[in-house]
């Protein structure tokens, strides 16, 4: 099988266990791909954390935070990222010169996906359909 790119909203509910994370889990096993996450879902994963940090004026109130963003970062440390280079870049121009108009991190991680003719694992199928060939499959529901 190919390489599975996680989007954010798949990352978070793997990470989570939640109850669509759990069956996303028990289908992964089977399946024996391998999985990554860009650099992209990394960046925004920790702009939530110190945002929401930064939210907590009491040093008191942000222990938890804190707490949350070093397991986030222990999570992260065990994955493969995928990074953001040249032909990414070079892509994702290429896109907006087309008209492809996505948000531009989401873009990223399309492009990110392409570089590595992975497929994107995403629950924004419709914004990400946009992206001439991407693969995109929704594993959550």
């Amino acid at each position: 099988m190919a390489l599975l790119v996680l989007d954010t909203d798949h990352f978070s509910e793997w990470e989570r266990a939640s109850a669509p994370g759990r069956r996303f889990r028990d289908r992964l096993e089977p399946a024996g791909a391998d999985m990554a996450v860009s650099v992209i879902t990394l960046e925004e994963q920790m702009r939530g954390w110190l945002a929401e940090i930064n939210r907590r004026h009491d040093p008191r109130r942000q222990i938890d935070a804190y707490a949350r963003l070093q397991r986030q970062i222990e999570v992260l440390a065990e994955w493969t990222i995928l990074p953001w280079d040249a032909d990414s870049a070079r892509s994702f121009l290429a896109f907006r010169r087309q008209g492809v108009r996505i948000g531009s991190m989401d873009l990223k991680i399309a492009c990110i996906a392409l570089a590595h003719d992975a497929t994107l694992l995403t629950r924004n199928g419709s914004d990400f359909a946009q992206v001439p060939g991407l693969r995109v499959e929704n594993w959550l529901d």
